[in-house]
């Protein structure tokens, strides 16, 4: 019975350390009763631009290590999303409309959103969080809210039987107009998950008078 109980107090220091972790995004309980999706892109919609440094760990069912990568991110509302992979390889993703362009090493290819259906669904899941668009989300996903202003998470899962085939969910959190974590999950196991630290904007220098 010894054996027992050492096996399971690790699950129950989770548990609580999960438990506390959730506190501050509870709040007052039944005051953030009202927040919604609606309430979320209104909170989002606040920011029409910004930068961001992002790291990323992919853990791919194939391979014993996972894969790590990082460097910036760039939006502007309504429809601009761009990715700079740095590490390990210089590598990049830019979004305009319905045209993305990729870029690695000296080669480059630039092709329509709408003839790749799920790379399209991918991009707006961005750019309507980071764009506080609920249209654009309600497009491609059944979309859940849960937190509060001070700690979200949005839980994105695919309306399209084709996408669905590949993505099994993305869960996107965040603290206020802020995104931190886009955790991508794939049908078959595999996992991206991307912290996201924003980057202040530049200071604006006062008038010499």
């Amino acid at each position: 019975m010894t054996t027992g109980r050492k096996t399971r107090l690790p699950d129950v220091l989770r548990r609580a350390a999960l438990l506390l972790a959730l506190l501050p995004a509870l709040g007052a309980g039944p005051a953030w009763a009202g927040f919604d999706l609606d309430a979320l892109m209104a909170l989002l919609a606040q920011r029409q631009s910004g930068e961001a440094r992002f790291t990323e760990e992919r853990t791919v069912s194939t391979l014993d290590s996972t894969l790590q990568s990082s460097g910036r991110l760039s939006f502007r509302a309504p429809d601009q999303f761009a990715r700079y992979t740095e590490e390990p390889r210089p590598e990049a993703m830019e979004v305009q409309g319905n045209s993305v362009v990729l870029r690695r090493g000296t080669r480059t290819r630039t092709m329509a959103l709408d003839a790749i259906p799920e790379l399209a669904a991918l991009a707006d899941a961005m750019r309507g969080t980071l764009g506080g668009d609920a249209q654009v989300l309600r497009r491609h996903f059944h979309t859940a809210v849960s937190g509060a202003p001070a700690r979200w998470v949005l839980l994105l899962t695919p309306i399209d039987t084709r996408l669905a085939r590949s993505v099994r969910q993305i869960e996107i959190a965040g603290t206020r107009s802020d995104v931190r974590s886009v955790d991508l999950q794939l049908t078959g196991g595999d996992r991206s998950l991307m912290l996201v630290t924003p980057l202040a904007a530049p200071a604006t220098t006062a008038p010499v008078r």
